[in-house]
């Protein structure tokens, strides 16, 4: 698939074959850079910006390194630091970094910006997280699981705010492939109605299964994957007290709850994690069935992939 130019926004604009396409140009990627082949060269001279109004560890590790290991210059430019700051409109400095750089990856507060980008820059732009979406981080969790579990159909279970942009953007990944996902989570944290709308179409094609449930041990059950993430996302930090009671204790990752999986789940976090909230220590430590620090360096050899595959 010739993905050249491409932006990446949500996942519903690539086909599965374009999801695949990344997928196994991330393994073929890993698997050299593992046997210390790292001679890659194919973006030198290009210049990649990170765009930033929210902060980040692994998304701006990952673009910067993987970046600089194709050849290419990477550069951080937060909002604050340019003409936005004083009032320049997005339009204008859209079609800057059109006639500057050669991508930009996107890390705003609305998802609105990164489609104005879009809309105005003549570049690839890829959504390094939206308030509605993160499909950097679905990519990089669906090849996790695959390197992991195999390229099987797997069953996820995501426990805790299915409103977030992680669950919203790893049910379109999943519902793309033919994985099957359960949502457990309160019944006024579901996915937005409109991401649903969009999944289930998906699962017509791809024949993959999508529940959204109130009871997380249902979920859990025959799960080969259970993820969660934060309960109180950057930007509801006011909302926290609210929020904690509305998923603890039912929501919690905890060692009771993965003994209602299958012996051989994977447990996997975005990550920051809140320990003691969404996940407790006994869990995300668990070398036997945590995975969260491979998926973590999976940031690093997915934003590879994408960006050789775009730029």
């Amino acid at each position: 698939m010739n993905m050249k130019g491409r932006d990446i926004l949500t996942l519903q604009e690539l086909s599965p074959g374009d999801i695949w396409a990344l997928i196994d140009e991330c393994f073929k990627l890993k698997r050299e850079w593992v046997k210390g082949e790292r001679r890659r060269r194919d973006l030198e001279g290009k210049g990649v910006l990170l765009f930033f109004e929210r902060p980040s560890t692994r998304t701006r590790l990952a673009f910067e390194i993987a970046a600089a290991s194709l050849g290419a210059h990477p550069l951080y430019a937060s909002a604050s630091e340019l003409q936005l700051a004083r009032g320049e409109a997005l339009s204008d400095t859209a079609k800057v970094f059109s006639r500057m750089v050669d991508c930009v990856v996107a890390r705003v507060r609305s998802h609105g910006t990164v489609e104005e980008l879009a809309k105005y820059c003549t570049i690839p732009v890829i959504n390094g997280l939206s308030d509605s979406h993160h499909p950097t981080q679905a990519l990089t969790d669906v090849f996790t699981m695959f390197e992991v579990k195999g390229k099987g159909r797997l069953k996820v279970a995501f426990i805790g705010d299915g409103s977030t942009n992680t669950c919203h953007s790893l049910l379109i990944c999943c519902s793309k492939l033919g994985l099957d996902v359960v949502v457990a989570c309160p019944h006024e944290f579901r996915p937005k109605s409109e991401v649903l709308e969009v999944v289930m179409k998906n699962c017509d094609v791809s024949g993959s299964r999508v529940e959204v449930v109130e009871d997380p041990i249902v979920a859990v059950k025959e799960a080969d994957v259970i993820y969660t993430d934060v309960f109180v996302s950057m930007g509801f930090e006011a909302e926290r007290e609210q929020r904690l009671k509305k998923f603890l204790p039912k929501y919690q990752v905890n060692r009771e709850l993965v003994s209602k999986a299958p012996e051989d789940f994977v447990f996997m976090h975005c990550l920051p994690a809140k320990r003691g909230e969404e996940v407790t220590d006994e869990v995300i430590d668990d070398p036997k069935h945590s995975i969260v620090w491979l998926q973590s360096e999976n940031k690093l050899h997915m934003a590879r992939a994408i960006l050789r595959s775009v730029v």
